[in-house]
């Protein structure tokens, strides 16, 4: 009988977790629409620039709202560690590893109102979602083209044309700090995905570094700072969403470490350069390295119990 009330208990909460992220999205969708409208509708520098603003302070209530919700009514415990002088006027680049969809709110736990609001790279496709591709477009998120190395053999005359079309959706970022997250990994951590891939990593999968590349590149040198991020789940297997929201998430280890990203690598050719690559893939490998073993570290009993 306990064990049945606790169970019922677990799920009226996930229920009322739920209600509650919907009814937060309901609330601030409106004016984001709204302001996207707006912005989209008058093309005056000065006037979009206001309602990205606003846009984005709507983005960041909505996840404060998510991570009250989040407080609330699970006995998570967020283990953040690292992270101090993180500033909303300064520009990051965030990498992390990835397990889990819990890994999301994690990043916005750790950042939200610490840096700006999160940038991903998106496919320009995207930009004809209905509403979506609207909102993203709202928050300035960068649409980005790649062209495949099958594409360009049979049309060479667009080589390097995909890094200007980025590059020119990114010149709205150039006097407006941003945070742009990347997960090397591309997927998301599995045994069976890292036995496939013959990863040389104990704890992650192989990272891609012509996504960083590409990134850094097309911000032009604004991307300065590295906020390297490991996220550890002491329970053992890496846990669901549904897991967060049944309370079966006791805590979540956030380690921050912060570092200077080399100047010169906005400014190399790693599609066309071989020497600069062989140097980016170097600099990413040993950031891997590192990460695994940081992620060994973590999860020795000392270092396990919270900060």
């Amino acid at each position: 009988m306990l064990l049945f009330m606790r169970t019922l208990l677990a799920y009226l909460k996930a229920f009322a977790i739920i209600t509650l992220l919907l009814l937060d999205t309901l609330l601030l969708i409106g004016p984001m629409l709204l302001l996207a409208l707006l912005k989209l509708l008058i093309p005056l520098p000065a006037w979009r620039a206001a309602c990205s603003k606003g846009v984005m302070a709507i983005a960041e209530t909505w996840a404060e709202g998510c991570k009250l919700i989040f407080a609330w009514l699970t006995p998570t415990v967020w283990d953040i560690r690292g992270g101090a002088g993180l500033s909303k006027q300064r520009s990051y680049l965030v990498v992390s590893n990835h397990q889990s969809w819990v890994d999301i709110p994690a990043l916005v736990v750790a950042f939200n109102n610490k840096t700006p609001y999160f940038k991903f790279f998106l496919k320009q496709e995207l930009i004809w979602v209905p509403l979506l591709g609207l909102a993203f477009w709202a928050l300035d998120y960068p649409f980005m083209k790649r062209y495949s190395k099958a594409f360009l053999a049979k049309h060479p005359h667009l080589k390097g044309k995909d890094l200007e079309i980025t590059q020119a959706a990114c010149q709205k970022f150039r006097n407006v700090p941003v945070n742009v997250v990347n997960y090397l990994e591309g997927t998301r951590f599995t045994p069976a995905k890292q036995a496939a891939q013959q990863s040389p990593y104990r704890n992650l999968l192989k990272p891609k570094a012509g996504g960083i590349a590409f990134t850094l590149a097309a911000l032009q040198g604004q991307l300065d700072t590295l906020l390297d991020v490991t996220l550890i789940y002491p329970d053992g297997t890496p846990p669901t969403f549904t897991d967060l929201l049944l309370g079966r998430v006791s805590r979540v280890l956030i380690d921050i470490q912060q570092s200077s990203v080399p100047a010169h690598f906005s400014q190399g050719d790693y599609e066309g350069d071989a020497l600069f690559r062989a140097e980016f893939q170097a600099w990413v490998t040993a950031l891997w390295q590192t990460k695994d073993a940081r992620i060994d570290q973590l999860r020795a009993p000392a270092s396990n119990l919270p900060s």
